[in-house]
């Protein structure tokens, strides 16, 4: 492994770190420090050999900066609407369902199935009705017994 830092410093990174991911990677390269083999740091810690070796081989062509968790720089999924399809869901939402009744996700994704020229999984449409701050708004259903009382005079 091919380091600046000493073991004391790689230790204090390890115990300084607040991220998980990145703990354990400078635990890695700190115990290789130490003189363990990829094979018993695998086994202190829980992972394979070769995950051990790909760390330290991150780090060694990318430095500091490979040790962080690289899942925070992916891009993730675009969204299934466009901003202008987005806002024509929103004044289509001001407006009854095409089946009457209240919109639901199901029915909002149905609509954006017929935009987006493919099938939308039922939960992405109640997705867009929280992402637009919009919900089915019904009145909470009372027991009978509560209905009764409130109409008896006693």
């Amino acid at each position: 492994m091919k380091t600046e830092l000493t073991s004391e410093e790689l230790h204090e990174r390890y115990r300084s770190t607040t991220d998980a991911v990145e703990r354990t990677h400078w635990h890695i390269l700190w115990l290789m420090t130490e003189g363990h083999t990829p094979n018993e740091i695998a086994t202190m810690l829980g992972y394979t050999a070769r995950w051990i070796r790909t760390v330290v081989g991150r780090y060694n062509y990318g430095g500091e900066a490979a040790i962080r968790d690289q899942r925070l720089t992916l891009p993730g999924a675009p969204c299934l609407l466009t901003v202008e399809q987005q806002k024509e869901l929103d004044q289509a939402l001001d407006q009854p369902p095409a089946d009457g009744g209240l919109w639901s996700g199901p029915k909002v994704a149905a609509w954006m199935a017929e935009r987006l020229g493919r099938e939308v999984d039922p939960r992405r449409g109640w997705d867009y009705l929280q992402r637009l701050g919009r919900s089915t708004r019904v009145p909470r259903p009372q027991h009978a017994r509560e209905r009764r009382s409130d109409t008896a005079s006693f």
